[in-house]
């Protein structure tokens, strides 16, 4: 791997600035705030065709339409929390007839305050990692060989708020407790085993799939569902965390950026490969954690993985 001169204080717009994306095509989920929305921009400023999924169509658009007129955009609904609509909007994306090179698992919920279950699991743990296993595992043949990479957004939560378990496969549905920042975590953990386990099933295709940790990033809809006392303490802790344009960074660079070509099977931070949780060591529980999820997509929709 080259030497990577970008960190924690780099941009989005920093990590494309040289390059030239003319011809590539880049899905993004979670496309119309936060870091989805910035990853988006900055892809499009460099030439790339941008296909921008966002839980409504309408969501979709209006962030597309920012872009500006010159930017070349697809919009598409994608509700994550509905396996229908997941498969639909894969659908969707087939037909647009375009290669993939590179999928970034952007969207996502966080800590909602109380339990919600759909698809007899929590809804953390469907959104964050289901959804996302479920759309990219319809769309891999569209992703090429060789040059393709898939870029799966998790989080330190994942090492600080897991169970100590890891992914409590008897509680996938919250029955027994709930805390939300524990689901989040587990949910998290799940999106960098999924990752783990998808770089080694893509081994002989040469795709390249990462995991990373955006940062503590100020200013996005991901702590909307935060209630008290982290809604008391949130205003002073965004003066301490990063930009939007700085947390999304990291995913722009593994979507696109030579200096990480080849580079796949790991997790990531602040632009460089970093340690994640050491359940990652272990892929027994990646692939269980497949298994399960294939179980739970066969139960629930027609798709097959």
């Amino acid at each position: 791997m080259q030497p990577i001169p970008f960190d924690s204080r780099s941009t989005a717009d920093d990590v494309v600035a040289r390059l030239d994306l003319k011809g590539r095509t880049i899905l993004v989920t979670g496309c119309n705030s936060g870091i989805g929305f910035e990853t988006i921009r900055a892809l499009s400023t460099r030439g790339a065709h941008i296909i921008g999924l966002a839980r409504s169509l309408q969501a979709a658009r209006e962030a597309c339409g920012r872009l500006g007129p010159s930017a070349s955009a697809t919009a598409v609904a994608c509700d994550l929390a509905d396996l229908a609509c997941v498969v639909a909007a894969a659908n969707t994306v087939r037909t647009l007839g375009r290669p993939l090179d590179a999928i970034v698992c952007n969207a996502g919920v966080m800590c909602p305050p109380s339990l919600e279950v759909r698809y007899g699991v929590e809804l953390q743990f469907l959104v964050n990692h289901i959804g996302h296993f479920l759309l990219v595992n319809h769309l891999l043949d569209r992703v090429p060989d060789r040059t393709g990479r898939i870029v799966i957004v998790s989080s330190s939560a994942s090492t600080e708020f897991a169970p100590k378990e890891g992914i409590m496969f008897d509680n996938l549905d919250g029955s027994r407790f709930y805390k939300p920042f524990t689901f989040y975590g587990q949910s998290k953990l799940a999106n960098a085993l999924f990752a783990s386990e998808l770089s080694r099933r893509l081994a002989p295709r040469q795709i390249a799939v990462n995991s990373l940790h955006p940062g503590a990033v100020g200013g996005t809809g991901l702590q909307r569902t935060l209630r008290f006392p982290f809604t008391l303490i949130m205003p002073i802790a965004r003066l301490f965390m990063k930009s939007i344009a700085q947390g999304a960074a990291t995913q722009t660079l593994l979507a696109v950026s030579p200096l990480v070509a080849g580079v796949t099977g790991k997790y990531w931070s602040a632009c460089r490969v970093s340690r994640g949780s050491t359940f990652l060591d272990q892929p027994v529980i990646a692939e269980r954690l497949w298994r399960t999820s294939e179980e739970i997509v066969a139960a629930h929709t027609h798709a097959a993985i």
